[in-house]
């Protein structure tokens, strides 16, 4: 991983971890449940954009920073939407 993609990571733990205390959950779980997501997410997008683009833009110095950067993007939609699914349950069962 990159130096953006475990920043990514500490954010999504924080960001978890503040979303689940202001809530009255479990934060240590929540945070877990995030940064889960967001790595399964960021290995999942990592290889597939590897098998997809690494040949075509081997060449290309700044194209394989942009495309080393694309998973930890990958990752943080994908803890977006965890939060957002975990908010929803929160809404239901209250």
């Amino acid at each position: 991983m990159l130096l953006l993609a475990k920043l990514a990571a500490l954010g999504v733990i924080i960001w978890f971890y503040m979303t689940a205390d202001k809530n009255g959950e479990p934060p240590v779980k929540w945070a877990f449940i995030g940064l889960v997501g967001y790595i399964i997410a960021w290995f999942l997008v990592d290889f597939v954009i590897d098998n997809a683009f690494s040949a075509v833009l081997a060449k290309k110095g700044g194209g394989v920073f942009i495309l080393g950067q694309i998973p930890a993007l990958g990752g943080l939609l994908a803890a977006h939407f965890i939060r957002k699914k975990l908010l929803g349950d929160l809404g239901k069962t209250s």
